[in-house]
């Protein structure tokens, strides 16, 4: 049996805000299970998944209902907007470090959030996010250089406990260092098309390389932790191009030994990698989100493979959830089970006593974030 982590409180470190109240399609909360972007996997594959299988049955378990999509529909259609509440306390995730740059517009803002869920809410400051707003504002290369460097520095002063950035999905992690006059004749083009179309995806190599650059100096100042997507996650990612062996020329770099790099989604199914660059970079931590809860029938596996290498104490445990209160319900739940279930076997092969098994467990789900992004973290 698997330990029983259940009491021990969870920070998500790393998740996103809700969609604003409403009664979903069957499609569209199949979505949510998946991420891929074609219509024929998320109506016909998803139902055939391990991950939304499982789903299903302990939703139904919770909601009180038949495991069946139209069933669990109706159950959380009639449970109301206080559905968040109930799941993320039964989950026992009292803190919650939020990007509020995915999705906007759709999804809840701060104070909505902060409105319907029963946790202290944090927020993460998103680069590319940051940055697609300053090029839509500003003509000049310079202009938004400054804007960008002058929000980065106020992070914290904003409310921000970390930065975040999307490379990896737009322009990959073999992140080069162009100069300030490349990453400009790169900015011209994308200006361009900013002003012809209103709005822009930063996916110009030069400026994106550049930007990044330009934040890790600032948060080499201030300890301030930067999370990077490594892995999988949005379909526009290239795979090969997540892998977070890519990012050792910066992880060498002494001028960002001071950056606590935090590597979000386990860098699945790069977790021995990211295992591997956590046990040589002291300012290298390793996240379990996405690929806990998205590898559904084989969490263990994702727990050992992060655990065969890494230092327990930078090892991290969120979320990713987005949109449904469900996922973060689910991703805590599995998280705590995957994670209990290493630590026994540990335990019983004779690597850990029982106490320091539990005290690993309140470390991972939540004492090293708080540490990590300065945080308070009493249980409620």
């Amino acid at each position: 049996m698997p330990l029983d982590l259940a009491a021990v409180p969870v920070l998500d470190h790393h998740c996103h805000a809700l969609l604003r109240p409403g009664t979903l399609a069957p499609a569209a909360f199949q979505q949510f299970f998946t991420e891929s972007l074609d219509p024929t996997v998320r109506t016909r594959d998803v139902p055939a998944t391990v991950f939304f299988r499982r789903a299903l049955r302990e939703l139904s378990g919770f909601l009180g209902c038949a495991p069946s999509v139209d069933a669990v529909l109706g159950a959380r259609a009639a449970a109301g907007d206080g559905l968040a509440g109930r799941m993320l306390r039964d989950a026992n995730i009292p803190v919650l470090l939020v990007d509020l740059g995915y999705q906007v517009g759709e999804m809840a803002t701060l104070e909505e959030l902060k409105a319907r869920v029963p946790c202290r809410i944090h927020s993460i400051l998103r680069l590319e996010t940051l940055a697609q707003e300053l090029i839509l504002r500003h003509e000049r290369f310079d202009a938004v250089v400054d804007a960008f460097v002058a929000a980065v520095k106020g992070a914290r002063a904003a409310g921000h406990v970390g930065l975040k950035s999307i490379i990896a999905y737009r322009t990959g992690l073999a992140v080069g260092n162009p100069s300030r006059a490349e990453a400009a004749r790169a900015f011209g083009p994308l200006r361009v098309k900013a002003r012809r179309e209103g709005r822009i995806r930063l996916a110009a190599k030069a400026v994106t390389d550049y930007l990044l650059r330009v934040a890790l100096d600032v948060a080499a100042r201030q300890a301030l932790p930067v999370q990077l997507h490594t892995g999988f996650g949005d379909s526009d990612v290239d795979l090969l191009q997540a892998n977070p062996l890519l990012l050792r020329p910066l992880l060498e770099d002494r001028r960002f030994a001071a950056v606590p790099f935090v590597l979000l989604h386990a860098a699945y199914p790069y977790v021995r990698e990211l295992s591997y660059l956590a046990s040589l970079y002291p300012n290298v931590h390793l996240d379990l989100g996405l690929a806990i809860p998205h590898v559904a029938s084989d969490l263990p596996a994702v727990v050992r493979q992060a655990l065969s290498l890494a230092p327990t104490s930078r090892v991290l445990f969120s979320t990713d959830a987005s949109g449904l209160p469900e996922l973060y319900w689910l991703a805590a739940r599995w998280g705590r089970r995957a994670l209990g279930t290493v630590l026994e076997e540990l335990v019983r092969d004779g690597a850990l006593g029982g106490d320091e098994a539990l005290e690993v467990a309140g470390d991972i789900l939540g004492r090293n974030a708080a540490r990590l992004y300065g945080v308070s973290f009493e249980p409620s």
